[in-house]
Order: structure tokens, then C-alpha cells, then sequence
């Protein structure tokens, strides 16, 4: 059974930063690229940052490109997300998932296991 947890959300002022965890259970991340969406009340989930398998290349959203970072430790079988320099806009439930190995890092439907997300909320 493959468990996707995220953990570090939190309500931060706008300039903040934070540093989410994915913690993952039941497969290698070393085996599969890994992507962060986020999902505001009323919107659709929107991709936020990939990161592939073997680490080497990662993508991100126009929005977060320069702020946010991805990264994983494969030995803790966990992805991060650093955010910085957080705006309001930026507020949302934030979800790591499982990519299933074919296709884009940045549609939603091309992964197979997610976590429950964390909510990050940026007051200005």
C-alpha cells in the first residue's frame, strides 16, 4: 500500500517561508518522479513543481518559479517544497503525489497515489 503524507503547511505572514514535507511509503521515490499541486477554494488543482526520479531536472509554475524550490532525500524517501518570499495568492491546500511514469509533470491525471495535502494560508 503506497502512503503519501504531507506535513508543514501552516499560516505565515506575506515575505514568509516555509518548507513542506512529502513523506512517502510502500514504493522508491528513486523510481518515479514526483510533482507539489495546490488547490484554492473554488479552483481547480494547479501544478506547483516536479521533480524527476533521479532528481536532475525539476519544473515549475510561472507563479512560484524563483520562490519556490524542489527538492527530495531519497535515503528519507521524502520530497520537500521550500516556498519563500510567500504572497496571498499563494494560499491553498498544497498536494504531493506519485507521478505514473508516462507523459507530462504537470497534469494531475498522470499521477497515481496523493497525499491529503496540507493547507498553507499567506496573510497580507
Amino acid at each position: 500500500q503506497v502512503l503519501v503524507v504531507e506535513s508543514g503547511g501552516g499560516s505565515v505572514q506575506a515575505g514568509a517561508s516555509l518548507r513542506l514535507s512529502c513523506s512517502v511509503s510502500g514504493l522508491s521515490i528513486i523510481d518515479y518522479a514526483m510533482g507539489w499541486f495546490r488547490q484554492a477554494p473554488d479552483s481547480q488543482r494547479e501544478f506547483v513543481s516536479s521533480i524527476t526520479f533521479s532528481g536532475g531536472t525539476t519544473e515549475y509554475a510561472a507563479s512560484v518559479k524563483g520562490r519556490f524550490t524542489i527538492s527530495k532525500d531519497d535515503a528519507r524517501n521524502t520530497v520537500y517544497l521550500q516556498m519563500s518570499s510567500l504572497k496571498p495568492e499563494d494560499t491553498a491546500r498544497y498536494y504531493c503525489a506519485v507521478h505514473g511514469g508516462r507523459g507530462s509533470f504537470d497534469s494531475p491525471a498522470l499521477y497515481n497515489y496523493w497525499g491529503q495535502g496540507t493547507q498553507v494560508t499567506v496573510s497580507s
